[in-house]
This record gives structure tokens, C-alpha cells and sequence, in this order.
């Protein structure tokens, strides 16, 4: 079940990234769309945490849920910014390899006991992520180097820290409601904090679009941490970053894109390391 969980995490991930992709393609706001997915996603989980007694806040779980939150939207922010900054050629396979971190962390850390093959899946599944992403193009002449490593950086930690403290917090035995109930809150705080400071204007299309992302999150975030509570965190991470498979099918469905050669064996590797992380 908790593989099934990390599959499911992967197509919801995947499904608002492709449609995080279709707005910017709209010029809508990420910052507003992230906020009302976040505000959106609050409302749920907490009613839920109300309606079945199971909310149960402590200082422990906001400040994880809190940071993770932040976390999830900084690295998103960093990462469009990063695009304008520097090519995207490089950009997104640099982001992705992230789930190096918290794969590292669950067996370093928290002694998950990987097998040989199990460790070969996983680095067919990570280089399978970085290969798909890949989009060959000359670089810009006028690339801000500084300031795209910067947002890079910034991006890759992001990402990679969340990955290791959502591991934490699964470790803990800390109630996944409550965490997500502290992560929605404190990041669309966050969020709201610098849609004020940018005092941008809003765009009615983008609280419709918000909101259904915010209903997908929750079910793909409580997936997430279903899995990780049952599972074991060194294939489940793998597994997830591969939501971009979402994003390049949806991309050639409705912008025409052609998938290339390398993206096909990617795929196809990429599933071969699914095989190896099960057996």
C-alpha cells in the first residue's frame, strides 16, 4: 500500500505541475495561485482535523509542518526564478537531483536497510528524473550567472531539506493531519506575507485554479506521508520525483510538444527502476 501511496503522490504532484506550467503559459501569478492552493488546502485539512478529533497541535509539529510549508513554496518561487536568471537546460536537472538528500538521510540517518538491487532501481529512477527534464538548448548570452547559481541553490535546499524533515516527522510518529494542517497555515501565511509586500493584484481566474490545486495537494500529500509512515523513505522519494513523467505527457497532449529519443529511454528506465525497488 505505501507503494501505491508513493504512486499516487507522484501523478498529484505531477498533474499541478503540469497545470502550474499551463498558467505560466497564462501569465497568471505563481506566488497568488500557490497562495490559494495553500489557503484552500488549510480549510480542508483543518475541518477534517475538527470533524474526526484528531487535532492535536504542539510546538513540535507546527514548527516541522511550519518549515516544510515555507520550504515547499520557497523552492518554487527560487526555481521560476531560476528559469529567468539562467538556462533551463541545466536548471531543472540541478533542482531534481535533490531527492539525493533525503535519500541519503533515510539510510545515514534514520539506518534504512537498502539491498544492492533496491540501490540500483533508485539511481535509475533519479537519473531516469534528470534525463526526462533535460531540454538541450544553447545558453543565453545573457545569463546572471550569480544570481541563477544563487537561485539554484536556494531551490535544490529547499526541496531537499522539506524531503528530509517530511522523513523526520514520519520518524517522530507525528499525526500527518496535524502536519499538514501546520504546513498549509504557516506556508500560506508566508505566501500572503509577500503577495502584500508585491501589493500585486489579484486575478479571479487564479483563486479557481488555486483552489483545485489545493484539493489535489492534500490528497497527494497525504499520500505522501501515508508512505513514508509504512514504507521505506530511500524508494519512496525516487518514485515521487517522478511526477515529472506527468508533466511531459501532459505536454505533449495539450502543447504539442514532441517527446525525444532521450526522454523515451528515460521512461523507460525510469520504470525498470520501479521493478528493482520492488523486488
Amino acid at each position: 500500500m505505501w507503494f501505491l501511496g508513493a504512486i499516487l503522490t507522484s501523478i498529484c504532484f505531477g498533474i499541478n505541475n503540469a497545470i502550474f506550467k499551463w498558467s505560466t503559459e497564462k501569465g497568471y501569478s505563481k506566488i497568488q495561485l500557490q497562495f490559494f492552493f495553500y489557503f484552500t488546502a488549510f480549510i480542508l485539512t483543518f475541518i477534517y482535523g475538527i470533524t474526526s478529533s484528531t487535532l492535536q497541535l504542539n510546538m513540535t509539529t507546527v514548527s516541522l509542518g511550519v518549515l516544510i510549508g515555507v520550504l515547499n513554496a520557497n523552492g518554487n518561487i527560487q526555481m521560476s526564478k531560476a528559469y529567468e536568471k539562467g538556462p533551463a537546460s541545466l536548471t531543472a536537472p540541478i533542482v531534481s537531483a535533490n531527492a539525493i538528500f533525503p535519500v541519503l538521510s533515510a539510510g545515514l540517518i534514520f539506518h534504512e536497510q537498502i539491498s544492492t538491487i533496491q540501490w540500483v532501481g533508485i539511481l535509475l529512477i533519479v537519473s531516469s528524473v534528470i534525463a526526462i527534464q533535460y531540454t538541450p538548448q544553447s545558453l543565453k548570452s545573457n545569463t546572471h550567472y550569480t544570481a541563477w547559481i544563487f537561485r539554484i541553490i536556494l531551490a535544490f535546499l529547499s526541496f531537499g531539506i522539506l524531503g528530509v524533515l517530511m522523513k523526520l516527522s514520519s520518524y517522530l510518529h507525528i499525526s500527518s493531519i496535524n502536519i499538514l494542517i501546520s504546513m498549509y497555515g504557516g506556508g500560506g501565511v508566508y505566501l500572503f506575507m509577500l503577495i502584500m509586500s508585491q501589493k500585486e493584484k489579484i486575478d479571479a481566474p487564479v483563486i479557481k485554479i488555486g483552489t483545485l490545486v489545493g484539493m489535489i495537494s492534500v490528497i497527494g500529500y497525504s499520500s505522501y506521508f501515508y508512505a513514508l509512515q509504512t514504507g521505506v523513505a530511500s524508494i519512496i522519494f525516487p518514485i515521487v520525483s517522478l511526477n515529472c513523467l506527468i508533466v511531459v505527457f501532459v505536454g505533449c497532449i495539450l502543447f504539442k510538444e514532441k517527446l525525444k529519443t532521450y526522454q523515451i529511454i528515460g521512461v523507460l528506465s525510469a520504470l525498470t527502476g520501479i521493478v528493482l525497488t520492488k523486488i
